[in-house]
């Protein structure tokens, strides 16, 4: 048979094996550049930047703290909920204390993950569930746990995460980014934990998309040289 009889064949079967996948790539492709990147982080629905320090407030000695919470290896004094706090770290684990009593306010209850949520809630919707998440969702599986989740019933199903152990935001989820996190999960081809970008498949896929390309060319080639002796 002729070359160009393979040329066809191999390109007709290998668009055929890499086609629906090389249409998932552009759909999601773009997705990612319609929807700006801030837009998909949530930037314009929550703010996670903290209240200044008040300078007449009477806070512990920090070598008091440090005498009663033993093994201390970082300390950060930061304004929580209209109070000055120390974070402290103890290895691996983070606290929150109240800097005028020394008392221990870690982990937050309920209430006050409500409170931090509303002041970071840049909306106007109300609360419509809170939950305390010891097994983080796929939408937060790089988060630790335990965690609160604050949803608010805005068009975009906001949820808000908040850690327990220091008060910080730690994600911010709505419908916008659970679209770009799904059909992200196409465009790299992890369809486990969404975030391998050099896994197996999608080298394999890769490569079948450039032998896709090669056989056009060889094909192109066959059909300058036909319109030549034509």
């Amino acid at each position: 048979m002729k070359p160009s009889f393979w040329a066809r064949r191999a390109h007709k079967w290998i668009g055929l094996f890499v086609g629906v996948q090389a249409l998932l790539w552009m759909i999601s492709g773009v997705y990612m550049t319609v929807v700006p990147i801030d837009v998909i982080h949530g930037d314009h629905l929550a703010h996670a930047a903290g209240d200044a320090l008040q300078a007449a407030t009477p806070r512990m000695d920090q070598a008091a703290v440090m005498g009663r919470y033993p093994g201390i290896t970082s300390f950060k004094l930061k304004r929580l909920l209209d109070r000055d706090v120390y974070e402290i770290r103890q290895g691996a684990q983070v606290a929150l204390i109240d800097a005028a009593s020394g008392a221990r306010i870690s982990p937050l209850e309920r209430d006050a993950a409500v409170a931090l949520a509303r002041k970071a809630y840049q909306g106007e919707a109300e609360i419509v569930g809170v939950e305390w998440v010891t097994r983080a969702p796929q939408e937060a599986a790089r988060r630790p746990v335990p965690m609160w989740a604050v949803r608010f019933a805005d068009s975009g199903d906001t949820t808000l995460y908040f850690s327990p152990d220091s008060g910080d935001l730690l994600a911010r989820r709505h419908s916008l980014w659970r679209w770009f996190d799904f059909l992200w999960m196409f465009h790299i081809m992890d369809y486990d934990t969404r975030s391998d970008v050099n896994n197996t498949l999608l080298r394999v896929a890769a490569a079948v998309g450039l032998l896709f390309a090669l056989s056009g060319a060889w094909l192109m080639f066959y059909s300058f040289r036909w319109r030549r002796s034509a």
